[in-house]
């Protein structure tokens, strides 16, 4: 997906940031050549502030978007994700784990899980960022009771794992 939006831009970091940023937030583009959050239509402007370029890059972006049949099709099927807890876990007694990924970033999510339910603690959300679009993802899960400063180090021994944070 990302050589085919990074061909079609290349010319135009804009555009890409552009699509980056529609990709990030679970944005769509409809036939209607809006752009949308689910049902919510997302002006223009507001994306172009999102993204940090002009309204007029949201324009063209949307012209190549819809002359391409596979980036269309992509670019139209996105679903955005749902309410992430991590803000709003504290005030809801649950718990949030935070851990950067390296470049190697295979099995993190499913060794992480399996330490979290060998002490027993179910897992609310797991929210993984794409490793293709951010520096240093991170890996956000939030666990339906906080978790102790003990598993930290476990967490670290799991090859690609650079950073860990609970709270």
């Amino acid at each position: 997906m990302w050589e085919k939006i990074n061909e079609k831009f290349k010319k135009y970091p804009a555009r890409i940031r552009v699509a980056e940023k529609m990709i990030e937030l679970g944005l769509s583009l409809n036939e209607d050549g809006k752009i949308y959050c689910g049902n919510l239509k997302i002006s223009d402007k507001a994306l172009a502030t999102a993204a940090d370029v002009d309204r007029r890059a949201i324009k063209s972006t949307i012209e190549v978007i819809r002359e391409d049949e596979e980036l269309y099709n992509l670019f139209s099927n996105i679903i955005p994700a749902g309410t992430l807890l991590k803000n709003i876990a504290k005030s809801i007694d649950l718990g949030v784990i935070e851990i950067e990924v390296g470049s190697e970033s295979e099995g993190i999510l499913s060794k992480t899980t399996n330490l979290i339910s060998k002490k027993g603690i179910g897992i609310r959300q797991a929210y993984a960022e794409d490793t293709e679009l951010q520096k240093s993802p991170i890996l956000t899960i939030i666990t339906e009771e906080p978790v102790k400063g003990d598993l930290i180090n476990e967490f670290l021994k799991i090859k690609g794992v650079t950073r860990v944070s609970i709270y």
